[in-house]
């Protein structure tokens, strides 16, 4: 088997995703940090690693991989004894892209809208805009489980980068359990997995609580 080496910060719901494809394929990955706050993505030898200065970046003997869902899908056509996580079936194939797409177009890019200006930018607030787009994509995920799982009756990849991200934003914008039901039971059907808090659970409530805590500190700032 050869090296994998993942650069990654736990914190991060993306590099969490690639965590969970990598524990359900049963795959070691040397880690390495990278510190977001402390620029170490703007590094030169990092730049030249992901000129997009992003993480996760995979480093498979030298062949590169940025971005998550691309991670992901990669680790599983490699070395996924099966299709399970990411199907052959056009039809299946394309409900876990559509839920893959969802994550990164609406789940997690209303998280960063309020992540971002409190950890990069100083901020103490969260305006109420941008709570209210949170709060519609959890009742666009809470109408999109129809089955057991975000892209069918199977556990995929998706559901790794869906859960990433609700585990971590549901710590600052409240999800209640009484309007989103569904989610609750999809959330604890992804506990289940005997590697889900070692590689998402505790990531995803740190990172909330750093949020707040952050905020926190930028308001006495």
């Amino acid at each position: 088997m050869t090296k994998l080496v993942l650069y990654t910060l736990h914190l991060s719901p993306p590099c969490r995703a690639v965590e969970l494809t990598a524990k359900a394929l049963g795959l070691e990955l040397e880690q390495k940090n990278i510190n977001l706050l402390a620029g170490d993505h703007l590094t030169p030898e990092f730049m030249k690693l992901n000129p997009q200065h992003t993480i996760p970046v995979l480093d498979d003997d030298g062949t590169i991989i940025t971005e998550s869902h691309a991670i992901m899908i990669y680790l599983v056509t490699k070395y996924g004894k099966d299709d399970t996580l990411y199907p052959k079936d056009p039809v299946q194939q394309a409900r876990v892209n559509a839920a893959l797409h969802f994550e990164s177009g609406v789940l997690f890019a209303r998280m960063r809208f309020i992540f971002e200006r409190i950890l990069f930018y100083g901020k103490s607030d969260i305006p109420e805009d941008r709570v209210e787009y949170v709060q519609k994509s959890y009742r666009l995920l809470e109408d999109t489980l129809k089955d057991d799982f975000v892209a069918g009756s199977k556990m995929t990849i998706a559901d790794f980068s869906c859960i990433s991200t609700i585990s971590s934003i549901m710590g600052v914008v409240p999800l209640e359990q009484s309007e989103h039901p569904r989610i609750y039971e999809w959330i604890d059907r992804s506990k289940q997995l005997p590697y889900y808090e070692e590689a998402n659970g505790g990531g995803g409530t740190d990172l909330g609580k750093f949020v707040l805590a952050k905020k926190e500190e930028n308001a006495k700032a």
